[in-house]
């Protein structure tokens, strides 16, 4: 078997996230199913992705892998990505079909990942043309105040308040960027980066970024939020069409193997004994 990368993207406007789901239209669905067709296989191949998107979430930097029969790979490798490119919809592309180095894991060997989320103040609202990709926030917003209260968050914390939680994972998370500016379109575009996100954490975290910039809450607010370690009910998780999956980093190839063991470790905070 060899192993191949996939970068992609996708709008996530028409899926019901990126995992397949029996009876719905999903991004994993749609990419396996069209490498059973175009490779001739009996069995649809299975992807592995960095990063879950769900539904609405648009990703122009994902990245995926999956096993292939070495002899496929060899028969079809040259021509896969035009054959891909004839058969898949037009709102999912796969850009680059690279044999992964050794120890490569979609997942576990990414260091990190960066989203993007964009908003208008505008008062007309969001330009139709880019109404699928930028939330519409009805109050002007203040972009230093915003900053300000991001700064707050960055860090190694246990971001519970900003996740929805899942049986047996941990929230504990490495926040490393989480800035504000406004575009010379007016289009206020958060810049969010961390080694791994929890279920909607990025959203969770625009949203009460948004409530600090329309006045309704000050700037140390997110900060408290954390640390009380439970959710607020006016942190709200906004829409996801505004979200987009930009990048997701891996290191070196000599250092995949370690940054495979040291993903898969559950996470504890310095000075807190016992698991998360």
């Amino acid at each position: 078997m060899v192993r191949i990368r996939l970068d992609l993207a996708y709008d996530g406007r028409e899926f019901s996230g990126w995992a397949r789901q029996r009876g719905q239209r999903t991004v994993q669905g749609e990419i396996e199913d069209a490498l059973r067709v175009v490779l001739r296989q009996s069995e649809t191949p299975e992807l592995t992705v960095a990063g879950r998107t769900d539904a609405g979430v648009h990703a122009r930097g994902q990245v995926a892998h999956v096993e292939l029969p070495a002899e496929v790979w060899a028969e079809h490798g040259e021509h896969l990505l035009r054959r891909l490119a004839g058969r898949l919809p037009m709102d999912v592309r796969v850009w680059r079909l690279s044999e992964a180095p050794p120890h490569f894991d979609a997942r576990f060997s990414a260091v990190w990942r960066r989203y993007a989320y964009r908003v208008t103040d505008h008062p007309g609202g969001a330009d139709p043309l880019l109404r699928g990709h930028v939330l519409w926030h009805n109050w002007p917003l203040d972009v230093d105040a915003m900053n300000e209260a991001a700064r707050g968050l960055l860090g190694e914390h246990d971001f519970a308040a900003y996740c929805k939680k899942r049986e047996g994972a941990t929230t504990i998370r490495t926040l490393q960027r989480l800035e504000w500016v406004r575009r010379p379109d007016g289009v206020l575009e958060a810049t969010v980066q961390a080694d791994a996100f929890c279920h909607n954490m990025v959203r969770s975290l625009v949203g009460a970024m948004l409530f600090v910039g329309d006045g309704h809450r000050p700037p140390e607010w997110p900060a408290k939020v954390l640390a009380a370690g439970v959710r607020d009910s006016a942190v709200h998780v906004v829409r996801p069409h505004g979200l987009t999956l930009e990048e997701v980093a891996y290191p070196p190839d000599s250092e995949l193997e370690a940054r495979n063991l040291a993903s898969r470790n559950k996470r504890t905070l310095p000075g807190v004994a016992g698991c998360c």
